[in-house]
């Protein structure tokens, strides 16, 4: 038997066949590496672009606002005391290209507006029930609970298919959360104005600042402190309410930072029909009806047209029913290529000099 030996492999060509391996593995690693960066890169500049594009729909947010604040501002000067949905700030503006309205005045740049839309509608904030009129300060100093507000919060309550009972357990609410507010004693005559004179540290009303905040101040406070209302969401918190009562509320009910009439040029009839005793659904529809063709001037047209409606004793508080506004919810929308900002902004308009602040202003998520 012949026994043949292969030739064993010369060391340099399992070298060089090494070198080769490490030379690729090299370059694989050193693709990922650079692919690696690129992405990162990339990313880091797409988030750029997005701050750019969302900083700049913002801006024009901004500005659409302050156009808005004007027309409030001129509709207050042209109709001085009066509110209704046939003025110019009840008209809502469909999704309309920026471009249209900066052609329309004139502007050199305004193509640069191409491929940004903006949409958005005024509500008037005071159409609605104001939970904020649960509570009054009757005495300087004092939350007191408004039993005639209260029976309006319940008779709207009844109307819409809840438990009037949470009438009451609502303004309890309020009151617990107004009471560890700065703001409590506003008015609206004042807005802005704080009882210097009152304490304001602690949940009931003390002045026990404290440098630690939940660790000292619990031990002095009440157990549970509710927080203040600010939405109609806050609803959430009283018990009894579930997101069902609050979606059917949502369209008649309101929380302003002072207590404020009702308009009634602009009210539905269910809000109506709930602050006037009395007052049955089908009759606030009727003056809903009549409202159509005219608007009221003062709260004397609004006594007539409630008797014409059907309301023959009129029991009912005249400060709280009015024909003029002072808060707006301003609703915007803008597009701006793959941004978008979607806000409600809620103004006030002074009723003397019809001058316009922002109370608050919320994006929607």
């Amino acid at each position: 038997m012949i026994t043949r030996f292969r030739p064993a492999r010369s060391k340099p060509a399992a070298q060089r066949g090494a070198a080769i391996i490490s030379a690729l593995l090299v370059v694989a690693l050193s693709a990922i590496l650079v692919s690696g960066m690129l992405w990162r890169e990339q990313v880091q500049i797409r988030r750029i672009e997005n701050q750019r594009l969302l900083a700049q729909a913002q801006w024009v947010s901004r500005g659409a606002l302050d156009w808005t604040r004007l027309i409030l501002r001129s509709e207050g000067d042209t109709s001085a005391g009066i509110t209704y949905l046939g003025g110019v700030w009840g008209v809502p503006i469909a999704r309309t290209r920026l471009s249209d309205f900066l052609g329309q005045i004139g502007e050199v740049r305004a193509q640069e507006g191409g491929a940004t839309y903006i949409s958005g509608s005024i509500e008037d904030a005071q159409a609605k029930f104001n939970l904020r009129n649960l509570v009054s300060t009757a005495v300087p100093g004092a939350l007191t609970l408004n039993a005639q507000q209260i029976q309006s919060f319940q008779r709207l309550l009844q109307l819409l298919g809840i438990n009037g009972q949470l009438a009451k357990n609502t303004a309890l609410q309020l009151r617990a959360g107004l009471r560890q507010s700065a703001t409590r004693f506003q008015t609206a005559a004042n807005p802005a104005t704080v009882d210097p004179t009152q304490p304001q540290g602690g949940a009931t009303g003390g002045g026990n600042y404290t440098d630690q905040p939940g660790l000292e101040d619990a031990d002095e406070n009440a157990p549970v402190a509710p927080l203040q209302m600010t939405g109609v969401d806050s609803l959430l918190d009283v018990p009894g309410f579930t997101p069902e009562m609050i979606a059917r509320l949502r369209p008649f009910v309101t929380v302003l930072p002072t207590t404020t009439p009702v308009n009634m040029n602009t009210a539905p009839a269910e809000v109506v029909a709930a602050v006037v005793p009395g007052m049955n659904l089908s009759n606030a529809q009727a003056f809903v009806a009549r409202r159509e063709t005219v608007f009221f001037h003062n709260v004397g047209d609004v006594q007539l047209a409630l008797r014409g409606a059907g309301v023959q004793q009129l029991v009912f508080d005249p400060n709280q029913l009015d024909v003029n506004t002072s808060y707006f919810l301003i609703h915007g929308r803008v597009e701006h290529e793959r941004a978008e900002v979607d806000r409600t902004t809620l103004v006030y308009r002074d009723a003397l000099t019809h001058t316009t602040r922002i109370v608050w202003g919320r994006d929607q998520l």
